[in-house]
């Protein structure tokens, strides 16, 4: 979040000229609606000379916010103290007349971040007679659920079920006679009934009847076997532009497309978190991984059932921004590229030098 005072009424409150970057600003933010509370935001000591009597200059103060909840949220400007050091330390506080005198100037609509469900499960067995007993696999389960393992014929499940229980690392196995002639697939569950948050796709499975072929005949099975949700880089290194030193300003780049192959087979979709923090300079001058911004562009390759869909341009940061999802849905899967133009804000006079920071990007 930035705070921009453009004027003050605030004046050099000392008898004599100040000198040039003596001026550190510190200020609130006010949320309201479903989060409350102040945000603080501070800026550089970086300023211009102020001769006595003059008014102090513009500044520019910046801070984090976490949403914490979903739902409308505004923010207005609150308070702000100027502090000049020089000879001592003088603040300057202004604070706001009223309601009115502070009118909202943004206002946020927070929505849970959409979530990927990981469970999956593999069969030892892509087919069997009635009644034969098929080893299931599973994973991404929560760590000591309870777990149903069913028969699935369509949408609808069959009469096949057994239960088990996770492992300490989310996973399942188990044993599940398959008597159900009507049982085309095997899933997995936690809960009361299979749901797309918590249950897996399905694993394809054929009954074989019992009775021999005709003379001159054969049964021709195949099966379509699960893949995995895998993600992958075209490069490890993002090089931005340069800014002058003096001036600041964006310096510009570009992230690293990232390919995603959704083999799953199952009705989940999947979620791309990205944060960043700090940039370290020659000395251990940094400059905030809020200073980060992008802008997202997602691309599902033709024949994907899902599509994929962009983030909203913005902050970076060390709390996250999403840059690409995909929805739950049926059929789910597909392949899709992120790509992200990115911009460092650079504030000016920041010591010449390279600047390095670690993005991480999450799946889920």
């Amino acid at each position: 979040m930035t705070y921009q005072l453009a004027a003050t009424p605030a004046v050099n409150p000392v008898a004599g000229a100040l000198p040039a970057d003596v001026l550190t600003p510190a200020g609130r933010i006010v949320p309201a609606g479903v989060q409350s509370g102040e945000v603080t935001v501070v800026g550089a000591e970086r300023s211009d000379p102020v001769r006595e009597g003059e008014a102090l200059p513009a500044v520019t103060m910046s801070g984090t916010f976490t949403v914490t909840a979903p739902g409308g949220i505004t923010l207005a400007p609150g308070g702000y103290t100027l502090r000049t050091s020089h000879l001592l330390d003088l603040d300057t506080g202004c604070t706001v007349a009223g309601a009115s005198a502070a009118p909202v100037s943004e206002r946020l609509t927070a929505t849970p971040l959409p979530t990927a469900n990981l469970r999956s499960v593999s069969l030892a067995a892509a087919h069997g007679a009635p009644g034969a007993e098929v080893g299931v696999s599973g994973s991404g389960f929560v760590p000591g659920a309870a777990v149903t393992v069913a028969g699935r014929a369509g949408a609808a499940e069959t009469a096949d079920r057994v239960a088990a229980a996770a492992d300490e690392r989310g996973v399942v196995r188990a044993e599940l006679p398959v008597t159900d002639r009507n049982t085309t697939a095997v899933v997995a569950y936690e809960g009361a009934a299979w749901s797309a948050g918590k249950g897996s796709g399905p694993a394809a499975y054929t009954v074989v009847a019992a009775a021999p072929p005709q003379p001159g005949t054969q049964k021709v099975t195949a099966a379509v076997e699960p893949g995995a949700l895998v993600m992958t880089w075209t490069g490890e290194e993002i090089t931005l532009g340069a800014v002058p030193y003096g001036e600041g300003g964006a310096a510009p780049g570009r992230i690293a497309t990232v390919t995603f192959k959704d083999a799953r087979g199952g009705p989940a979709g999947w979620s791309l978190t990205g944060k960043v923090g700090d940039f370290t300079g020659p000395g251990g001058v940094r400059i905030p991984g809020a200073s980060l911004s992008w802008t997202p562009s997602c691309v599902a390759a033709g024949g994907s059932p899902s599509p994929c869909t962009p983030g909203s341009a913005g902050v970076v940061g060390p709390d996250g921004a999403v840059p690409a999802s995909t929805p739950d849905g049926t059929p789910a899967g597909g392949t899709s590229t992120v790509d992200a133009t990115v911009a460092l804000q650079v504030p000016p006079y920041t010591p010449p030098g390279a600047y390095t920071a670690v993005l991480t990007l999450t799946l889920s």
